[in-house]
């Protein structure tokens, strides 16, 4: 049976623990309030303007630009990862990083070259891990204050390596926020600009009313200059989404573990004060024992 110096003093080690697990989770859940407002402002945004795009893509026809055209023979591919930089987050950069892996893994393209740009510190470790070649390396965006300069410089850097040939599709994977409790790594093709799929629900409500858009200039001018900016913006949101995400999951982990902390002092008290008792117990036995002896 451990000493009762050797129960406190692990105690108190508990108890600093658990002040840290609960001064970062209460960090966690002030950034979260702002990234998730951030967010939940933006999302909309991306959203329409993709649907907005693809509408005027559709009327256009893949010929009005190059980013709608897909190549004909797809070997050198491109990740786009976002990650945190820091851990103490559960599971989120693991379940990303797993996300890459079995889209690779799936993928039925043989002899297929994979170069990255990593937004993490957390995904670059891991391309270097496995041998990736890393293009670039955006650390201490994710998780912070960012502005939309950061997706647009990667954003512009990409579309030239596409049209340029330096690379034949273009992907992104992101953990996209659902709920507190659940964040979701997604993988969504950048370039070439996947077209709208739509399911049957929203096919119906097509048909009943479809939405037209008055274009000035023509809608192949405006897809010049539109479809790079859909990529900044689907870069940008991933970066919000994923910055969420991470306060959410670390919010939830820093919980559990001072959820932890305080089972774990709860049995080394019980640990403790068994020892204090067995301790007394021996002194009182030792006491009647000399008195004993005395009368004899």
């Amino acid at each position: 049976m451990p000493s009762l110096k050797d129960v406190q003093l692990k105690i108190q080690g508990v108890k600093k623990t658990k002040q840290i697990t609960k001064a970062m989770n209460m960090v966690a859940t002030s950034r979260l309030r702002g990234a998730q407002g951030a967010m939940d402002g933006f999302r909309p945004y991306a959203e329409k303007f993709s649907e907005v795009l693809g509408s005027l893509a559709e009327k256009a026809g893949e010929e009005a630009s190059p980013l709608l055209i897909p190549k004909e023979e797809v070997r050198k591919i491109h990740i786009v990862l976002c990650t945190s930089d820091r851990g103490l987050c559960g599971g989120f950069n693991i379940n990303l990083t797993d996300a890459v892996k079995n889209y690779i893994k799936s993928n039925s393209i043989e002899d297929a070259e994979y170069s990255f740009t990593c937004f993490g510190k957390k995904g670059r470790d891991w391309s270097r891990k496995k041998g990736h070649e890393i293009v670039e390396a955006h650390l201490g965006i994710v998780g912070s204050k960012f502005g939309f300069s950061v997706a647009s410089t990667a954003g512009r850097k990409l579309v030239d390596g596409f049209l340029d040939g330096k690379y034949d599709e273009v992907h992104i994977v992101f953990a996209e926020f659902v709920s507190m409790a659940k964040q979701l790594p997604v993988v969504q093709q950048l370039l070439p600009i996947p077209p709208i799929v739509k399911d049957e629900a929203e096919e119906d409500a097509s048909k009943e009313y479809q939405a037209e858009h008055i274009c000035e200039p023509s809608p192949e001018e405006l897809l010049g200059d539109l479809l790079p900016r859909n990529v900044y913006v689907q870069i940008y949101r991933a970066l919000l989404e994923t910055s969420t995400s991470e306060h959410a999951a670390r919010m939830s982990a820093m919980d559990n573990a001072t959820k932890a902390c305080n089972d774990m002092i709860d049995s080394l008290t019980l640990a403790y004060n068994k020892a204090r008792q067995a301790a007394i117990t021996a002194d009182l036995m030792d006491i009647v024992g000399g008195a004993e002896a005395l009368k004899g």
